[in-house]
Protein backbone atom coordinates (compact mmCIF):
# COMPACT_ATOMS: atom_id res chain seq x y z
CA UNK A 1 0.00 0.00 0.00
CA UNK A 2 0.80 3.41 -1.06
CA UNK A 3 1.80 5.57 1.98
CA UNK A 4 -0.30 8.60 1.72
CA UNK A 5 0.62 12.10 2.73
CA UNK A 6 -1.74 14.76 4.40
CA UNK A 7 -4.40 16.37 2.13
CA UNK A 8 -3.42 13.43 -0.90
CA UNK A 9 -6.28 10.83 -0.69
CA UNK A 10 -5.56 7.31 -2.27
CA UNK A 11 -8.47 6.06 -4.95
CA UNK A 12 -8.62 2.47 -6.54
CA UNK A 13 -10.15 0.71 -9.07
CA UNK A 14 -13.36 0.76 -6.89
CA UNK A 15 -13.18 4.23 -5.97
CA UNK A 16 -11.60 6.33 -9.08
CA UNK A 17 -15.12 7.08 -11.25
CA UNK A 18 -16.63 8.78 -8.30
CA UNK A 19 -13.23 10.44 -6.74
CA UNK A 20 -11.82 11.78 -9.68
CA UNK A 21 -14.47 11.62 -12.58
CA UNK A 22 -17.35 12.39 -11.10
CA UNK A 23 -16.08 15.30 -9.32
CA UNK A 24 -17.73 18.83 -9.03
CA UNK A 25 -13.91 19.95 -9.33
CA UNK A 26 -10.18 19.77 -11.17
CA UNK A 27 -8.42 16.70 -9.70
CA UNK A 28 -4.69 16.05 -9.91
CA UNK A 29 -3.75 12.11 -10.43
CA UNK A 30 -0.41 11.01 -9.49
CA UNK A 31 0.21 7.36 -10.94
CA UNK A 32 2.43 5.83 -8.27
CA UNK A 33 4.10 2.72 -7.10
CA UNK A 34 5.58 1.70 -4.09
CA UNK A 35 9.06 1.30 -5.68
CA UNK A 36 9.05 5.02 -7.02
CA UNK A 37 11.82 6.80 -5.57
CA UNK A 38 10.49 10.21 -7.33
CA UNK A 39 7.31 9.00 -6.83
CA UNK A 40 8.29 9.29 -3.10
CA UNK A 41 10.12 12.83 -3.66
CA UNK A 42 7.22 14.00 -5.42
CA UNK A 43 4.53 13.35 -2.37
CA UNK A 44 4.94 16.37 -0.40
CA UNK A 45 5.15 18.31 -3.04
CA UNK A 46 1.73 16.82 -3.88
CA UNK A 47 0.53 17.38 0.20
CA UNK A 48 1.90 21.08 0.42
CA UNK A 49 -0.40 22.10 -2.70
CA UNK A 50 -3.21 20.02 -1.67
CA UNK A 51 -3.46 21.96 1.61
CA UNK A 52 -2.63 25.44 -0.21
CA UNK A 53 -4.86 25.31 -3.00
CA UNK A 54 -7.97 23.36 -1.14
CA UNK A 55 -10.31 25.02 -2.35
CA UNK A 56 -9.17 24.93 -6.30
CA UNK A 57 -7.98 21.54 -6.79
CA UNK A 58 -7.77 18.27 -5.18
CA UNK A 59 -5.45 15.75 -4.96
CA UNK A 60 -5.16 12.00 -5.15
CA UNK A 61 -3.09 9.26 -5.97
CA UNK A 62 -3.69 5.50 -7.76
CA UNK A 63 -1.19 3.07 -7.20
CA UNK A 64 -0.45 1.28 -10.94
CA UNK A 65 0.68 -2.13 -9.10
CA UNK A 66 -3.12 -2.46 -7.21
CA UNK A 67 -5.11 -0.75 -9.79
CA UNK A 68 -3.65 -1.48 -12.90
CA UNK A 69 -6.85 -0.95 -15.18
CA UNK A 70 -6.91 2.65 -14.13
CA UNK A 71 -3.06 2.92 -15.83
CA UNK A 72 -4.10 0.67 -18.51
CA UNK A 73 -7.31 3.11 -19.22
CA UNK A 74 -5.14 5.98 -19.14
CA UNK A 75 -1.76 4.64 -21.25
CA UNK A 76 0.30 5.65 -17.75
CA UNK A 77 3.69 4.04 -19.16
CA UNK A 78 5.56 5.76 -16.81
CA UNK A 79 5.38 6.49 -12.82
CA UNK A 80 5.26 9.47 -11.02
CA UNK A 81 2.47 10.14 -13.88
CA UNK A 82 0.23 13.39 -12.77
CA UNK A 83 -3.11 13.76 -14.83
CA UNK A 84 -5.73 16.72 -14.22
CA UNK A 85 -9.01 15.76 -14.54
CA UNK A 86 -11.97 18.47 -15.72
CA UNK A 87 -15.35 17.40 -15.68
CA UNK A 88 -14.36 13.83 -16.08
CA UNK A 89 -12.11 14.05 -18.67
CA UNK A 90 -7.92 14.32 -18.73
CA UNK A 91 -7.30 17.53 -19.75
CA UNK A 92 -3.23 17.53 -18.77
CA UNK A 93 -1.02 15.01 -18.51
CA UNK A 94 2.89 15.87 -16.92
CA UNK A 95 5.01 12.61 -16.49
CA UNK A 96 8.03 12.71 -14.50
CA UNK A 97 8.41 14.46 -10.43
CA UNK A 98 9.31 18.16 -10.82
CA UNK A 99 9.56 20.84 -7.99
CA UNK A 100 6.51 22.61 -6.61
CA UNK A 101 7.00 26.17 -8.42
CA UNK A 102 7.46 23.91 -11.82
CA UNK A 103 4.45 22.38 -11.26
CA UNK A 104 2.26 25.63 -10.31
CA UNK A 105 3.28 26.75 -13.17
CA UNK A 106 2.07 23.88 -15.29
CA UNK A 107 -1.10 23.87 -13.91
CA UNK A 108 -1.73 27.61 -13.99
CA UNK A 109 -4.47 27.63 -16.73
CA UNK A 110 -6.43 24.58 -14.69
CA UNK A 111 -6.26 26.67 -11.55
CA UNK A 112 -6.87 29.96 -13.13
CA UNK A 113 -10.56 28.18 -14.61
CA UNK A 114 -11.58 27.59 -11.17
Amino acid sequence: MIRTVEGVTEVTEATFDAEVLGAGSPVLVQFTATWCGPCRQLAPVLGEIAREEAGRIRIVQVDIDTSPGIASRYTVLATPTLMVFRSGEPVKSMVGARPKRRLLQEMEDVLDAV
